[in-house]
């Protein structure tokens, strides 16, 4: 995140103001950039070569449909693809003269690229920024090919995969790339697209593959070594030290084992002076799967497969697959969950077994690559925990665990271990490393090898708009001011804009008697002494709903009075964020399931990041939505289309029966679980000071309370008999269980406002009432309380 030139004028500072982008290359990597462009209103061109049969674009064509078909979805919305617009260079290169940034994204070989640059340039705008998506081929080569004109607006932009979730972005700089290009850039990436943006150097596969790819030959090399399974390495080098659930081998499968191979050829190719170059190939078990035609998830086999529905796991002694125990032994096991990252590595280094040796060996080797590289890759030490942890979703970057684990000692022990002849590499480590430093990271900054000095982060104007960035090890951000709180609640002020926000305090911010209580006090100080609220949480989730086991608790103990209290409560909390004299703003990220879903139905407006994963899931468990969703879900049908309201509630009838949960904050808008005013995010650290921004404007134009509805039109015993007819459909094609289609009765007897006549006018309270009546009946069912503890124990639906 630090930009390479020193200057940064004014006038430089504002995002580019990208209309249109063209992605040449309708590939993996081509058409999921154009997809995830679009996820951002950027209308996208998406080129390939013409085909040879059919339409003249069709390889684009291909390429767009298939990205419906894609797990995870590349598209945040599925209709979002036929905004794409798909082009091939004999016939479109017309596009380009309106397009503002220009991203080429086609295979990993120079002569193409540059017969590519040699054939767009005369069609690309005079303005237009052009960029190469590739993984490791020299920027500055490339930029050779441009005319000269063009040369000061091109740059590397190096996307991970898959490029919607994936948070890094490396922006490579050539010589000559101007810097209001570069500032520009980053601006539109960093908020439009919504990235985490590290400059690389003009380095053979920058930082993140350099680093990232360093990491995997290690650990397949010390596989050999320590005569490890796939399996057990697996166990060891995934979440039981910070690192994704597919750790080492899954991700290869998932890669492609000749995508790795291609990498590591690269590498090989690329690298000759390198001190570790000896190890750039593949090792001959991966080769012989790649021989085979093994080549991981896309070919069904590759160190795994599935057998059955067991998964096998490459036994590379019997040449063949043997069932996966992926368990770490229990001495390792036992090391790995000590909490002191000092103390962990010193068991690590001075045990016997061969599992804790292996991983003392695999950090010893990437902390020594890592550190010995430093200067030729990157400005500072942050750009390469940012990459490693955003490109590759590690919680702390090499640099990070190896300052956390005490740097003098482990600089020690790796010193030790070169001098005995045990580290891949006799390089030294260099001298900055040893001189005394406690670290890389510190109040002034992170270290930067190349200049010798630490160096703060970017003074960008766009990390402005991040209150609480991702922090590097040991930073602390200003916490507020608490203005008051209580068990399940904080209310605080972040600066002096008299807009508060509220915090929940329980474990994935479930919400029980303490968060209900502390939110409506929270809004009665809010309305004597601030202009706004802002509900937002210091981590994700948003909100994962109730407390299921506080209310089975009250349930199985006979408890029904308090139980009824208790869901009367949720009810007002929701009316009194709906209803209060200042406005309240959710501020959404990750899972909003439930009840969680519901305060943010009722705020004067939702600001959602992307990733928001929203849905109103109680009747998974057995009950229907009783925090007043179902009746807001009534009014706002009512409100569509008056004379007739059940036309609105078909869609959000079957998104609250069916327990849907969108997959992204987009779609959330298309399943009617946001509203179209309600605001998209698209980087998750921006989230709380674009909802502050929107609950000012509100408070500044003279917000209030939408006026209480007292004439609601409903669909009444008409709509409720037309949604029973669908339902017994599904029961009969035996879609639907008997209590599935009891808990959908009931929630489309609230959606409808009861039996009454259709077109009958209600109030609030009478749809409330209905809601909080079915909830408390289908809650002392047998079936429902099964449900709520099957699911308490092992985190599944139960279908009974």
């Amino acid at each position: 995140m630090t930009a390479p030139t020193e200057s940064k004028s004014a006038a430089s500072q504002s995002a580019l103001r990208i209309r249109k982008a063209a992605v040449l290359g309708a590939g993996v990597m081509g058409a999921q950039i154009a997809a995830h462009l679009t996820n951002a209103n950027v209308e996208t061109v998406l080129f390939d070569l013409p085909a040879k049969e059919g339409p003249k674009s069709g390889i684009a064509l291909k390429a767009i449909e298939n990205l419906k078909k894609l797990s995870p979805a590349p598209l945040a919305d599925g209709t979002r693809a036929a905004a794409i617009i798909p082009a091939n260079y004999d016939d479109d290169l017309e596009h380009l003269k309106d397009v503002d940034l220009v991203i080429e994204a086609i295979a990993e070989r120079m002569d193409w690229k540059l017969d590519l640059y040699k054939k767009i340039a005369p069609y690309v705008a005079p303005h237009a920024v052009l960029a190469s998506n590739t993984s490791g081929l020299s920027i500055n080569g490339l930029a050779e090919a441009l005319p000269e004109e063009m040369r000061h607006r091109f740059t590397g932009v190096h996307f991970f995969n898959p490029p919607r979730y994936m948070h890094l972005v490396e922006l490579i700089p050539t010589k000559l790339t101007e810097t209001k290009v570069l500032e520009g850039l980053e601006a539109f990436l960093t908020t439009v697209v919504g990235k985490g943006v590290v400059y690389a150097k003009d380095t053979p596969n920058f930082i993140g593959n350099r680093i990232g790819v360093f990491s995997m030959l290690a650990t397949m090399h010390h596989t050999e070594q320590f005569k490890l399974g796939f399996d057990v390495v697996d166990a060891l080098t995934g979440p039981a030290v910070g690192r994704p659930k597919s750790a080492t081998y899954r991700t290869a499968d998932v890669v492609g084992l000749d995508t790795m191979a291609h990498v590591i050829k690269t590498m090989a190719d690329t690298l000759a002076d390198d001190p570790w170059h000896e190890y750039f190939k593949a090792p001959v078990w991966l080769q012989g799967l790649i021989d085979q035609g093994a080549l991981g998830q896309k070919t069904g086999a590759g160190f795994y497969r599935k057998a059955g529905k067991d998964i096998v796991v490459l036994d590379v002694a019997k040449r063949d697959y043997r069932p996966s125990e992926q368990k770490a032994s229990d001495e390792v096991a036992a090391i790995l969950a000590i909490k002191d990252p000092a103390e962990k590595f010193t068991k690590l280094r001075a045990s016997t077994d061969p599992q804790a040796q292996f991983l003392w060996a695999t950090f010893r080797d990437l902390f020594h690559y890592t550190a010995y590289h430093l200067a030729d890759i990157a400005d500072t030490a942050r750009d390469v925990d940012f990459a490693i942890r955003w490109g590759y979703g590690w919680k702390l970057g090499p640099f990070e665990t190896w300052q956390a684990a005490g740097w003098q000692q482990v600089a020690k022990w790796i010193e030790e271990d070169i001098a005995a002849g045990k580290a891949m590499s006799k390089a030294p480590l260099p001298k900055w490393v040893t001189d005394g430093r406690a670290g890389v990271h510190g109040k002034n900054g992170s270290y930067s090898a190349a200049s010798g000095t630490d160096k703060p982060r970017s003074q960008h104007p766009v990390y402005a708009r991040q209150l609480f960035p991702d922090p590097i090890l040991g930073e602390k951000f200003d916490q507020g001011t608490t203005v008051w709180e209580n068990d399940g609640v904080r209310l605080w002020t972040l600066g002096d804009d008299g807009v508060g926000i509220i915090s929940f305090k329980t474990k994935m911010n479930t919400v029980n008697d303490q968060v209900l209580d502390g939110i409506q006090q929270a809004v009665d100080i809010a309305e004597q002494q601030l202009k706004a609220v802002v509900i937002w949480q210091t981590g994700e989730p948003f909100s994962a709903g109730a407390d299921l086991k506080g209310a089975l608790g009250l349930l199985q103990a006979g408890k029904l009075d308090d139980f009824e209290k208790m869901v009367a409560n949720f009810q007002r909390t929701s009316m009194r964020i709906k209803h209060s004299l200042v406005p309240v703003v959710s501020a959404v990220r990750g899972l909003a399931l439930g009840g969680g879903c519901e305060f943010q139905m009722h705020s004067a407006r939702t600001v959602a990041a992307l990733e928001s994963y929203i849905g109103l899931v109680e009747a998974g468990v057995g009950l229907l939505p009783a925090g007043g969703g179902l009746h807001e879900l009534a009014i706002r049908a009512a409100q569509a289309n008056p004379s007739d309201p059940f036309e609105a509630l078909k869609k959000v009838f079957e998104t609250v029966a069916m327990a849907k949960v969108s997959g992204s904050a987009l779609e959330a808008k298309q399943l009617g679980l946001l509203r179209d005013s309600d605001v998209v995010v698209f980087n998750a650290f921006e989230l709380l000071y674009v909802a502050k921004q929107v609950a000012r404007a509100l408070a500044e134009s003279g917000y209030r309370p939408p006026l209480p509805a007292r004439t609601i039109p409903v669909a009444g015993d008409v709509g409720t008999a037309t949604f029973r007819a669908s339902l017994a459909n599904l029961q009969a094609g035996y879609f639907a269980s008997e209590h599935d289609v009891a808990i959908a009765t009931r929630i489309a007897d609230t959606l409808c406002g009861g039996a009454i006549e259709r077109g009958s006018l209600v109030d609030e309270a009478w749809l409330l009432d209905l809601e909080r009546k079915h909830f408390v009946e289908l809650a002392q069912t047998e079936k429902t309380q099964a449900r709520i503890a099957h699911t308490m124990t092992t985190g599944k639906p139960l279908r009974n």
